[in-house]
């Protein structure tokens, strides 16, 4: 019996732990990066004189008060504009299943105060 020292990295992985998506293995970079942008985001308000007090204030302006509750609500109607498009010029929509048919109950006999 011979002993190899040398292991594929392909055979030592199980098969039900593999990623589906090949996208997965980019979300470590999306927070990395988004964490950073946050970073400095924070840092440049703290530089530019922004602090809490001074936020609250602004944040009692009816303005404000409109762009955040709209600025949201507008990325989300044009995320699922987006996703409609998408999904109609991709071509044929997915059909849907059929529901299940249901058995005709058998040997059914009624039971107290039933028909």
């Amino acid at each position: 019996m011979a002993y190899c020292s040398h292991r594929d990295d392909k055979d030592d992985v199980d098969p039900m732990h593999k990623s589906t998506s090949p996208r997965r293995k980019s979300f470590r970079r999306v927070a990395i990066v988004s964490t950073a942008l946050l970073s400095v985001g924070a840092a440049a308000a703290l530089m530019a004189g922004v602090t809490p007090a001074t936020a609250a204030n602004l944040a009692t302006q009816p303005d404000t008060q409109i762009a955040v509750f709209m600025v949201p609500l507008t990325i989300l109607v044009v995320a699922v504009m987006y996703e409609v498009a998408r999904i109609a010029l991709r071509g044929n929509l997915p059909e849907e299943a059929a529901p299940p048919r249901r058995r005709p109950l058998r040997h059914w006999s009624p039971v107290q105060r039933e028909g």
